[in-house]
């Protein structure tokens, strides 16, 4: 077993397409070691870990039964999360799970039932809101750079994964489409700023019943949409303050990242909440009349970025280091729950067409410590 001054005993569990980002991270980590990759499909597994040079590598069991591992990273498919998140939880080790922690209320909040009678952590993606992006835009905030936060206003619409996925069904399916798919990196940014959601509400539509895969040795063959490929949302927070968003894979105009933070004294753009980094800009507001045909100059304040640029795996490195050092981590399983539990009101209101309370509620959400150096040895 690993001690308190060991680097981190990590393992993989899904082998698939994702894999190749949290491995080319995970495995650049002085402070993690990646000690075995599972799989449903074995000879998966084993590509993966000899190409990112992993000793042991087959099913899920060569992970789960590894006294040396002290995380395990859940790279299933979303209908699985839970299945497998307690699977590891029975074997006496901490989860780190892509989003979203499941796709149903009463499973997940069992899953973090049972991790904390076991004593254990949950860690929920996404991990790119712990990014320099998110963080300095954040810090902006609390600095009372923008003034009081008003509203948001996000954007993602596309048409779709199918155009680059081998087997892109599972989007489009229970637990997937662009609100459970994209939705948590937009909803884990706003809950940053603006803290929980109280309220939503929301119109969604089906852009067409059926799709096609475009790559891969499945290309051609079609699949049904389960799940609207369109959603329209209002959000309203505990705090106060209010958000307005689009999740589409139903529009041929690109149009994705869109983070938009207005606030009495100003308005923050920040980065793509599906990346860790990229420019935080202040747009500060007129303080002259315009003369129409005049066109209208904006005054903006770039925002020095602070933070070290990494990638997937982040999360799950704050979360092993606040575990030797006792402290909480930032992406937790409550986090991510509520997160969870937003999305699934949202689509109740597309259901019922009402607006819809969301019934959890989360903490203040914290920051990375200071001077936090992924690329450091701490441990």
């Amino acid at each position: 077993m690993a001690t308190a001054s060991a680097p981190l005993g990590v393992g993989i569990i899904g082998a698939g397409n994702i894999s190749d980002q949290y491995l080319t991270q995970l495995t650049s980590f002085p402070d993690v070691r990646v000690l075995a990759i599972g799989d449903l499909i074995e000879d998966r597994a084993r590509d993966q870990a000899a190409k990112y040079g992993i000793a042991r590598a087959g099913g899920i069991d060569t992970v789960l039964n590894d006294p040396d591992i002290e995380i395990v990273v859940n790279l299933t498919i979303p209908a699985v999360h839970v299945e497998v998140s307690e699977a590891i939880i029975a074997a006496g080790k901490h989860v780190w799970t892509e989003k979203p922690i499941g796709v149903n209320r009463e499973e997940s909040l069992g899953l973090l039932e049972k991790a904390d009678a076991a004593g254990l952590r949950v860690g929920v993606a996404p991990d790119t809101v712990l990014g320099p992006g998110v963080q300095t835009a954040k810090r902006s905030i609390a600095r009372g750079d923008i003034g009081r936060p008003l509203f948001a206003q996000t954007q993602f619409q596309w048409q779709g994964p199918e155009l680059f996925h081998p087997n892109p069904a599972f989007l489009y399916a229970h637990g997937g489409g662009p609100l459970l798919d994209m939705g948590p990196y937009y909803v884990s940014t706003l809950v940053h700023v603006f803290g929980p959601v109280a309220t939503v509400a929301a119109l969604g539509l089906r852009g067409s019943e059926t799709r096609r895969v475009q790559v891969g040795p499945l290309a051609g063959e079609e699949f049904p949409i389960e799940i609207p490929s369109t959603v329209s949302v209002l959000m309203q927070f505990e705090q106060g303050g209010q958000a307005q968003s689009l999740y589409s894979t139903d529009s041929p105009l690109l149009r994705h990242g869109v983070v938009e933070i207005t606030g009495t004294e100003g308005t923050l753009v920040i980065p793509d909440p599906n990346t860790f980094g990229g420019a935080v800009t202040i747009i500060r507001p007129l303080t002259e009349a315009v003369t129409p045909p005049a066109p209208v100059v904006h005054k903006t304040v770039d925002v020095p970025q602070e933070g070290v640029l990494v990638g997937r795996g982040l999360g799950l490195l704050d979360m092993g280091r606040a575990i030797r050092a006792g402290r909480p981590h930032v992406a937790t399983g409550r986090f991510g729950y509520h997160v969870l539990d937003t999305l699934l009101s949202i689509e109740d209101s597309v259901e019922s067409g009402t607006f819809v309370p969301v019934q959890s509620t989360v903490d203040a959400v914290g920051s990375l410590p200071d001077g936090f150096d992924p690329l450091a040895v701490t441990l």
